[in-house]
């Protein structure tokens, strides 16, 4: 590799020669121009390759090292000396500009991986605390008519979780007074007891498993759609654009979904105790030989007011957390192909979890309270 500077006027010539492999050291531009005398005069770099051999990618190597001088120093660098398949390949080279590498990451430790996972439970409950905020406030203000509310969005999510639910809600209300009503069949007749197999299904079915396989069916259906929905609202840039409109997501978007359900669910869990009911029913006259009359006699007479009530009671509940659940896991969804089913899932797993606890800590209230 021959490279020599030689002066012209304004213009420093680059001379090129020999041949440039890629093996061989490749001379360095800044180097070259330390070892000439200072001179406020050139203005350009201009390049002669007539004595240049065979050459590789060291000659564009050392070319782009003269364009970063050049533009460091504010110099012109004319391109249009060099031979044409250089300057293409210098072009085509310099097409994207150079990435910077991110650093392999280390291995953290455990301590590390503790304290990233407090931080980031951490700021998940601030979230949590926040957006639950935001909600009571936007029911306040909808009660003391400040918040205008999308009332078609609300009446869509009646209709979806009335009669939208119906046949879910049957079939899974039916197949659990069954199941109850088989449990009570086949423990009480060895004590002589059949007859109490009615209170156990109107017990069970208006105290305990109507709110909450009614909770968990509509965790699965409403709280995975409200999920859904807002996910895609946020990939598509939806909600950034009502935030830039000024409208506030959780007054139009969130307050008629969570409201709708909220009055639903109560509604539900009433007509799931009844088709639990019917289905007990059906499994105690056809393998105790009770008749309807001594059932629904054996039902009442035990079964307090209270005990429906505190079922209604745990629907509305559930239906609240199911309803903030979804919108929340909605609302914090990602940006890539994967976030929306991740939002789904979440909500779900956050609104059973949530209705399970909540369905235990009612009960225990109702034991202190002597409900």
């Amino acid at each position: 590799m021959q490279v020599d500077l030689r002066r012209s006027d304004e213009v420093l010539t680059v001379d090129m020669g020999g041949d440039w492999e890629i093996g061989l050291p490749t001379p360095r531009f800044e180097h070259l121009v330390r070892a000439l005398p200072a001179s406020d005069a050139i203005q350009s770099v201009g390049f002669d390759t007539s004595d240049l051999g065979i050459w590789d990618s060291s000659v564009l190597a050392f070319l782009v090292q003269t364009m970063d001088h050049c533009e460091a120093h504010g110099l012109a660098f004319r391109s249009e000396t060099l031979p044409d398949e250089i300057a293409s390949l210098l072009t085509l080279a310099r097409a994207v500009p150079e990435q910077e590498l991110d650093r392999e990451e280390t291995k953290s430790t455990i301590i590390t991986r503790f304290g990233e996972q407090g931080l980031s439970s951490f700021a998940s409950t601030v979230a949590s605390i926040t957006f639950i905020g935001e909600v009571t406030t936007g029911f306040l203000g909808l009660v003391l008519l400040r918040v205008r509310m999308r009332w078609r969005d609300f009446w869509v999510v009646v209709q979806s979780n009335s009669s939208g639910a119906i046949a879910i809600v049957t079939l899974i209300s039916f197949l659990v007074g069954l199941i109850i009503a088989f449990l009570g069949a086949v423990v009480l007749r060895r004590f002589g007891a059949g007859y109490y197999t009615s209170y156990l299904v109107g017990y069970g079915m208006l105290r305990e498993m109507g709110a909450l396989m009614t909770g968990i069916i509509m965790a699965g259906r409403t709280g995975a759609a409200f999920a859904a929905e807002l996910g895609s609202m946020k990939i598509t840039e939806e909600i950034d654009a009502l935030q830039t409109l000024g409208l506030s997501p959780v007054e139009h978007l969130v307050l008629p979904r969570v409201l709708g359900l909220f009055l639903m669910m109560p509604l539900l869990v009433i007509y799931a105790d009844f088709i639990g009911i019917m289905g007990g029913m059906m499994v105690s006259v056809s393998l105790l030989d009770l008749s309807m009359t001594q059932f629904i006699s054996g039902l009442l007479t035990p079964i307090a007011l209270a005990d429906g009530l505190l079922g209604i009671f745990k629907g509305s509940v559930f239906g609240l957390i199911i309803g903030l659940s979804g919108c929340l896991r909605g609302l914090q969804t990602g940006k890539d192909a994967g976030a929306v089913g991740r939002a789904a899932t979440s909500a779900v797993v956050t609104a059973i979890t949530l209705i399970i606890f909540a369905n235990a800590v009612i009960d225990w209230l109702a034991v202190l309270l002597d409900v």
